[in-house]
């Protein structure tokens, strides 16, 4: 389907909030980890571009979606502003809990954008699909880093990158089924946010890699 003014209000919508979500989950995490007011803002900037940063250069997209939208970087530092005097007036204690909610969101809503900008570029749908995990899932990558943490992406075997590759194939198999990119775009965002949030609740984890198994006896 060719995209219509309203698909292209939906797309930047859909990234304005994933955006703003995984800053919010950077914010909280570097709050947990008591970083001063320039750690906080570059560890959400990092949280919130990363991975849409690296999806720009792998497609040879420019200007950058933040560039694009330069907009999102004064709201970014609105919200780390106002976050860090709400979060010292209040003192409130940021948890990894609190800060996985919003990076939920932004997993999945990122992982249908970024799975829709490279299908747009007729790219394969296994390369656009991986195409959608990068962008959903380097920033928080970028995060864990920057604080001195192994990535829980790779470490806590709760289902992460997989709920992002599930997201992007629904994206594919709506598209393919002829629907507006709209709701391909929903449905995938919804899908990979959906089944992150379902793994968080349920405690669900991935089986035990090699590396992490017991030897045998």
């Amino acid at each position: 389907m060719t995209d219509t003014p309203i698909y292209a209000l939906v797309l930047t919508a859909v990234e304005a909030v994933a955006t703003m979500a995984f800053a919010l989950s950077g914010l909280l995490e570097a709050a947990r980890k008591r970083l001063d007011a320039v750690g906080v803002c570059v560890v959400a900037g990092l949280t919130a571009f990363g991975g849409g940063t690296l999806r720009d250069v792998l497609l040879d997209r420019r200007p950058f979606f933040w560039v694009e939208h330069a907009t999102w970087l004064w709201v970014l530092l609105a919200l780390c502003i106002a976050a860090m005097f709400v979060l010292h007036a209040r003192h409130f204690e940021p948890t990894e809990r609190a800060m996985q909610w919003p990076d939920a969101l932004g997993l999945g809503l990122f992982s249908a954008s970024g799975t829709q900008l490279a299908l747009a570029q007729d790219m394969p749908a296994i390369v656009a699909v991986l195409m959608g995990v990068v962008t959903a899932a380097f920033g928080g990558v970028l995060r864990d880093i920057v604080v001195n943490e192994i990535p829980r992406a790779f470490k806590d075997r709760q289902p992460y990158a997989v709920c992002a590759f599930v997201g992007g194939w629904v994206v594919v198999a709506v598209q393919a089924l002829g629907l507006h990119n709209g709701w391909s775009l929903l449905a995938g965002a919804a899908a990979g946010t959906g089944l992150r949030a379902l793994a968080m609740l349920s405690g669900y984890r991935l089986p035990r890699g090699l590396v992490g198994a017991e030897p045998p006896s």
